[in-house]
């Protein structure tokens, strides 16, 4: 399968309307069969991505997050998500960054990748490239494709400088982020047109530059040599 049929979207329109216990038991087997086919659509697509890059993932199926919401910690106690949602690891420790697509009814439906959260060494490290020379970076940044893929970075941002850095420094827009990620949005209509597929493989392209750079920056110490 390489479209998402229209009866994938209108099953969470649903589960929005109903989400309880008692009525998604009701429609399991409906639910089975909208999660095969989401499956399908995402082994599609790590079949195209393994031709540019290399995924760990091994398949759709494993890509794919539960439905069943964590509830312990969350004033909405909604037992179910009203989104399908995956995403892919990248192969090897040299290959750094993630990929994830989600579906969600009304327009709300996004690509993204990045890095959500870096651990405080990985932070460190690319807070220190940065600090250095950020051009690279800002050449990835300010590259026409990325900019009409996704506008501009995204994250999660310090107030004030991070810790050893100073204050005045000429790149501190970019050394204050915790967080590294993109996404692109897609309308109803979008999602379930039949070119979606490859619309969504050529957004995870376009994260390539940014994954490239991150990765060699994190596999490497300050003074460029190999860590792996």
């Amino acid at each position: 399968m390489t479209q998402i049929p229209s009866s994938s979207i209108t099953f969470l329109k649903d589960l929005k309307k109903n989400n309880n216990r008692d009525w998604f038991t009701e429609h399991k087997k409906r639910y089975q069969k909208e999660h095969e086919q989401i499956i399908s659509f995402a082994d599609a697509l790590l079949l195209k991505m393994n031709e540019h890059d290399v995924i760990e993932t091994p398949s759709g199926k494993k890509s794919l997050f539960r439905i069943y919401r964590d509830v312990r910690f969350s004033k909405d106690k909604s037992p179910y998500k009203t989104h399908w949602a995956g995403g892919f690891t990248r192969a090897t420790k040299a290959r750094r960054g993630g990929y994830y697509f989600h579906i969600q009814p009304e327009g709300q439906s996004f690509i993204g990748g990045g890095f959500w959260a870096p651990n405080k060494e990985d932070l460190l490290r690319i807070r220190e490239e940065i600090a250095t020379d950020a051009s690279e970076l800002r050449d990835i940044l300010a590259d026409p494709v990325f900019i009409s893929t996704f506008g501009e970075l995204q994250g999660e941002q310090l107030k004030t400088a991070p810790k050893g850095f100073p204050k005045d420094h000429p790149d501190i827009d970019l050394l204050r982020y915790k967080q590294f990620i993109f996404s692109k949005n897609f309308s109803d209509e979008e999602v379930l047109a039949p070119d979606f597929l490859d619309r969504v493989n050529d957004t995870f392209k376009a994260m390539r530059p940014f994954f490239d750079f991150m990765s060699e920056v994190l596999t490497t110490d300050s003074n460029g040599e190999s860590i792996l």
